[in-house]
């Protein structure tokens, strides 16, 4: 097996497309098709269902399609550490992140690391906090900046960044703002909510709080930008909970507490693969974070990285130190800064 074979393997893959990958790849269409020929005739098995629209993957490729992405990344990994060791690095980092995620400021941290790094190419992707783990743990990513969805595991191992309680946001009219009182979530079961797709950090935090207090809620109106969802309950279309810090981006609305959540909050982290298998850029990325100072943090704000802790269920759970780029929940901070474009 060769891992030429590999590569336009998972490159059809992405494109359910031969001609299209073909393209990407800058080789023939014929000289594909055999390559993946190949790859099916050593594996004794069809890898992909042909039609005259599309490929698809059978269940033998959808098996090799995460192995053969892992073993890609290791490839890269390996080479860009021959080029760390001559003191040179390179390459690319491939980083996920959610919308206004607290605990990091990207587009600064990104900048300072360009500085610092001039020919590694920077490849950033916006997605939920599920789509982000498995990315990371297939070797798609190197790292991701999200909310803590799982527990660590072999494949992927988390840095907590920080952590802050859940707001509920309303209209300066409704009547839980003239209350001004700390809600329960039995006080909203009635109520419209906006909110975030099922995969965002948020909506993960908020569903898992409401589960756990036994009431149901309706989520009629769901985006997937943050201004949009402060423009709604501005609009007074519903309410949201939301992290502390979102509350700050609009001084219009009415920020109340949500309480009787027990241990639920909205925890951010640094998702990295394994120890070995972290590439020398996101290395090189986490070492900037770190490196850069202590920040103050806010009240009810944890964030730091301050050594090593042991996590859930055997797993290792990291800390980094609170830094220039780790934001806090206040306006003073710049986690309330729109880091990411479109935010």
């Amino acid at each position: 097996m060769e891992l030429r074979h590999l590569q336009h393997f998972v490159a059809v893959a992405e494109d359910q497309h031969f001609t299209r990958a073909a393209e990407r790849l800058l080789v023939s269409q014929s000289g594909l098709s055999a390559s993946i020929r190949a790859l099916e005739r050593e594996l004794q098995t069809p890898l992909f269902v042909r039609t005259t629209r599309r490929v698809t993957l059978t269940p033998a490729g959808r098996a090799l399609l995460g192995e053969a992405e892992r073993i890609l990344a290791q490839v890269r990994a390996a080479h860009e550490a021959v080029a760390a060791v001559q003191g040179v690095l390179r390459g690319m980092l491939a980083l996920g992140s959610e919308q206004c995620i607290a605990g990091v400021h990207v587009a600064g941290l990104l900048a300072a690391f360009r500085h610092q790094h001039p020919d590694v190419e920077i490849c950033l992707r916006q997605a939920g906090s599920g789509a982000l783990a498995e990315e990371v743990a297939a070797g798609r990513l190197d790292l991701a900046f999200a909310v803590r969805t799982q527990a660590d595991s072999d494949q992927l191992r988390s840095v907590p960044l920080s952590s802050e309680p859940m707001t509920l946001l309303c209209h300066a009219s409704h009547r839980l703002a003239a209350a001004g009182a700390a809600v329960t979530p039995e006080e909203l079961g009635g109520e419209v909510f906006v909110d975030f797709h099922p995969d965002w950090g948020p909506r993960r935090t908020t569903d898992t709080v409401f589960a756990a207090a036994g009431v149901r809620r309706t989520v009629a109106l769901e985006v997937n930008d943050v201004h949009t969802l402060l423009d709604l309950v501005d609009e007074n279309l519903g309410v949201a909970v939301v992290p502390r810090h979102f509350a700050h981006k609009r001084a219009s609305l009415t920020a109340l507490p949500v309480k009787g959540t027990g241990e639920a909050v909205y925890e951010t982290v640094a998702l990295l693969p394994p120890r070995e298998a972290t590439s020398p850029a996101a290395r090189a990325l986490m070492a900037l974070l770190e490196a850069t100072g202590p920040s103050l943090g806010s009240a009810g704000t944890s964030s730091g990285i301050t050594g090593t802790s042991s996590g859930a269920a055997g797993a290792t759970t990291e800390t980094t130190g609170a830094t220039p780029w780790t934001t806090g929940a206040t306006p003073q901070t710049t986690g309330t800064q729109e880091e990411t474009t479109g935010v």
